[in-house]
């Protein structure tokens, strides 16, 4: 080892002037064993690096080459992984962790121990040592205070010095001058000695003969502290001089302070009373304002908000730090306080006076709408309120318990008042839907068409009779008098009766007139009084986005709604639109259970006026959500579309369970059924109806589900049909469906369509099969004799030769059928189809094309087979194509 270190020094570290203080051999942990050398060295050069080098033997050769250089202040850990047990591993921490394994554990021990001595020497213990033997360590520290810590070789680098230039020339020179100085050292030592005691001796004599100088530089620095002494004399009495100017000076300074920090004070207090004077003192124009200001008029309304805008301000101005100490400052804002209590009492007598006749003098006027379908118009109450509304703010603003006494009174003194206005308003409205009048009871008894025309024409001269009564009064008149119009609850399957009547369309017609006038007088009058609610009570009706939404859209029976997370449980008001919503929901809270009675009833007088009431309903709640989704009238509306909606379902699902229980008579054939004719109006009156309508999407999936359930029906009725064939039934019937919705080119309903055609065109086909059947019987037995040979494997030509189907035997047959009995059966045939088939559909013609078309069919076959088994016999039908032609002619113009 001790080879191979002075080799690496030799050729490696000193031509970069570096020193080799430790090695050690070593290979990488858990890898193969490519053994390479650690070495520690400090440079020649000051300041001194302390570097840690790998060194790697050459393949190609005996020499050793650099190959990584750490610097030792980058080394943070090492790390000799057992302090108890001798292990050759140890890991060293630079950038990133070094696992090496020593080749035995002395050398890992000495060069840890050099490190660790550099690290005491050069870095002030920077490096952590874990997993160290603490014996290690303390032999590696230096026993006396003038040792190295970095051992001998470093001791020996700070103890010597290198001679200069000059002092290697004066010793060649000394050295020329003595012969011996080489071949006799210690003769030339001895000269030298002798030569410095010379030097020595004439030194003392120079120093002793220097006496007489000494002494004469002794009693010059006498007479110089003599000197010294009388300056620090008169420096003391000139220091006593200015220290009584000096005291001067300080009080004249302190007079100076005192003068300065009277007029800051006075500056200060000067300042503090100009604040106080001017936001604290209020205007004795204002305090009369608010003692006696008028609150009827304009001129004194605004008197009065000015005079409370600006107590405001004095209230609430921000006093400085001790300003609420001072008694007149207590007064003030006791004064302040008295006339905000007594203002805000007057304030709030005087609106609730306002809430109270405003209420009377709008009552006043239910007298003249009594007969119209129209609510009061309440734009003057509100323009009056108005002029109060920041005063309202202002209250808001400082007594928020009078703003909410005022709010509750609101609420209570309106709430009254609409609810009145509102279901005088639906009395008229269902009146007019009914077509009667409380006189005009004694009509109720007649029938619907004799009633409904006489109570039309009073209502058309304008009834001015008071409005008292009840809504379960007209339910049973309209129940009693829709009784008598039909035998069964209104459904979609009365239908066929009441599109025969032109009085059944107008009252249709005049109950979407008036169900629109409904929604369209509430809705202006909610948006109304929610407007006004926002601006005289200061909501803002639009939320902040970092407010907390109380609102979820939600979706019932297919309708997509806006709804509050309000329930029975009462919830804190988290932002001014729940305020306003809470406050609508309370003074309309009669809208709507009045509007679902008024469904009630629609839906009672008619089951049509559904679709009427789904598609305007649908519209009103579309413009509502696009305004405001979580607004009162969206809310409102929503939650009553839901039951419109309802009512729209449940007609759709009685009309399917009513053709589930279709009967039909045994004795007579079927024809058109019901509920196809009656599904034909529905689907035409719908399409009127939901033309451009937002609720598309519900008429069609009723229309799938409709048609499905008459699909089905037809085909019951089909199976269960004795009279007339299930051929028939189906195809009359199919036939009616396809022609409709080609007709009405509905676009959900396009597969239907196509299917309705199939079925039409399969059951025609079978029909015109079974019904003309094997004409020529004897004849179609005798070839399906002819195709069974072939098919067992005779050949067609060879088939004449089989006795039972020789040319004898064809020509047997073929005389059985003249072209006069021919004739004779197909007549009978189309006296038979006749008789199956329906005048309404007049599908008789094309029943009897198809049929004169699979003769033909039938009678081409029967040629081909001749032609083919018995070639040049000569043998022919005894009637021709042109026959049949002429045949099926003639029994057509006939009949």
């Amino acid at each position: 080892m001790t080879a191979i270190k002075h080799a690496l020094q030799r050729d490696i570290f000193t031509p970069n002037d570096e020193r080799l203080l430790s090695i050690v051999n070593v290979c990488k942990a858990g890898k193969k064993k490519r053994n390479c050398f650690l070495c520690a060295t400090v440079t020649t050069e000051r300041p001194v690096q302390v570097n840690v080098v790998k060194v790697k033997k050459s393949d190609k050769g005996d020499f050793y080459k650099r190959q990584t250089a750490w610097a030792l202040r980058d080394l943070a850990i090492v790390d000799a992984k057992d302090a108890v047990k001798e292990s050759p591993e140890f890991d060293l921490h630079f950038d990133k962790v070094y696992k090496w394994v020593a080749s035995s554990t002395v050398e890992k021990n000495t060069f840890i121990s050099c490190i660790w001595k550099l690290n005491q020497r050069y870095l002030r213990k920077k490096i952590d040592f874990i997993n160290v033997s603490s014996q290690l360590l303390e032999e590696s520290v230096p026993s006396g205070e003038n040792q190295s810590v970095a051992g001998g070789d470093e001791e020996s680098v700070d103890e010597y010095q290198e001679l200069n230039a000059r002092e290697e020339q004066d010793i060649e020179i000394m050295m020329e001058g003595c012969e011996y100085a080489i071949a006799n050292a210690e003769a030339f030592a001895e000269k030298l000695s002798r030569e410095l005691q010379v030097l020595d001796g004439a030194n003392i004599q120079s120093i002793m003969a220097s006496e007489k100088q000494v002494n004469i530089l002794m009693k010059l620095l006498d007479e110089a502290l003599t000197e010294v002494d009388q300056i620090e004399l008169k420096l003391s009495s000139y220091e006593e001089m200015l220290q009584s100017v000096k005291e001067q000076m300080d009080q004249i300074s302190e007079s100076n302070h005192l003068i300065h920090l009277s007029n800051t004070n006075n500056v200060k207090l000067l300042s503090e009373i100009e604040f106080l004077v001017n936001h604290m003192d209020l205007a004795k124009g204002h305090i009369k304002a608010l003692q006696e200001g008028d609150l009827t008029s304009s001129r004194g309304i605004e008197a009065c908000t000015n005079a409370a805008d600006a107590l405001l301000q004095c209230m609430n101005v921000a006093l400085r730090p001790g300003h609420d100490m001072l008694h007149a400052v207590k007064q003030q804002q006791q004064r302040f306080s008295d006339l905000h209590e007594q203002f805000a009492r007057r304030l709030a007598s005087h609106l609730n006076s306002v809430f109270v006749q405003q209420g009377h003098d709008q009552s006043s006027t239910l007298a003249q709408h009594s007969a119209e379908l129209t609510l009061p118009n309440h734009h003057p109450f509100h323009r009056d309120l108005l002029r109060y509304a920041k005063l309202m703010e202002w209250l808001k603003n400082t007594d928020y318990g009078k703003y909410e006494g005022l709010t509750k009174n609101y609420m209570d003194y309106l709430s009254r008042l609409y609810e009145r206005e509102i279901k005088d308003f639906f009395e008229v409205a269902k009146i007019k839907m009914t077509g009667t009048t409380r006189e005009g009871k004694k009509f109720a008894t007649l029938p619907r068409k004799e009633s409904a025309v006489k109570q039309e024409t009073e209502s058309l001269h304008g009834s001015s009779g008071k409005l008292t009564g009840s809504t379960s009064s007209l339910n049973k008149l309209s129940v009693q008098s829709s009784g008598n119009r039909r035998s069964q609850s209104s459904s979609l399957l009365d239908m066929g009766n009441m599109s025969a009547s032109d009085l059944d369309v107008a009252d249709r017609t005049k109950f979407d007139k008036i169900f629109e006038q409904v929604l369209s007088e509430l809705e202006p009058l909610c948006l109304a009084e929610q407007d006004f609610i926002s601006k005289f009570f200061k909501l803002q009706q639009h939320q902040s986005t970092s407010g907390t939404t109380m609102n979820e859209v939600e979706e019932v029976d297919g309708v997509a709604l806006s709804r509050s997370y309000t329930s029975g449980v009462p919830q804190t008001v988290s932002s001014e639109k729940d305020m306003i919503r809470q406050m609508m929901t309370k003074i309309f809270r009669c809208v709507e259970p009045e509007l679902n009675n008024l469904i009630a009833l629609g839906d009672k007088i008619d089951s049509f006026n559904s679709l009427y009431m789904l598609v305007k309903m649908s519209h009103h709640v579309w413009t509502a959500q696009n305004v405001d989704p979580a607004s009162f009238l969206s809310t409102t509306l929503g939650n009553v579309l839901v039951t419109v909606k309802r009512n729209f379902d449940k007609c759709i699902s009685n009309q399917m369970k009513q053709m589930d229980e279709v009967k039909i008579s045994k004795k007579s054939k079927v024809g058109i059924l019901p509920f196809v004719a009656e599904f034909e109006e529905f689907a035409a009156l719908a399409e009127s109806i939901f033309k451009n309508a937002e609720r598309r999407g519900d008429l069609d999936k009723a229309y799938i589900k409709l048609i499905r359930a008459v699909f089905d029906s037809v085909e019951k009725v089909a199976n269960e049909s004795q009279k007339t064939p299930r051929d028939v039934v189906m195809m009359e019937n199919f036939h009616h469906i396809f022609a409709t919705l080609s007709r009405l080119k509905i676009s959900c309903l396009e597969a239907e369509k196509k299917e309705a055609k199939q079925k039409y065109t399969d059951h025609l086909q079978s029909y015109v099969i079974y019904s003309l059947g094997q004409p020529l019987e004897k004849l179609n037995h005798f070839f399906e004799g002819v195709e069974a040979r072939v098919a067992q494997g005779i050949r067609e030509e060879e088939v004449s030769y089989q006795l039972a189907f020789n040319k004898q035997e064809l020509r047997k047959v073929i005389k059985e059928y003249p072209g006069k009995e021919v004739k004779k059966g197909l007549d009978n045939l189309y006296k038979k189809v006749d008789k199956h088939l329906c005048e309404e559909e007049n599908l008789l013609q094309v029943v009897w094309h198809s049929m004169q078309d699979e003769f033909i069919r039938q009678y081409k076959h029967f040629e081909g087979l001749i032609a083919r088994c018995y070639p040049g016999s000569g043998i022919t039908m005894e009637f021709t194509i042109q026959d049949i032609l002429d045949y099926c002619s003639s029994i057509a113009q006939s009949h």
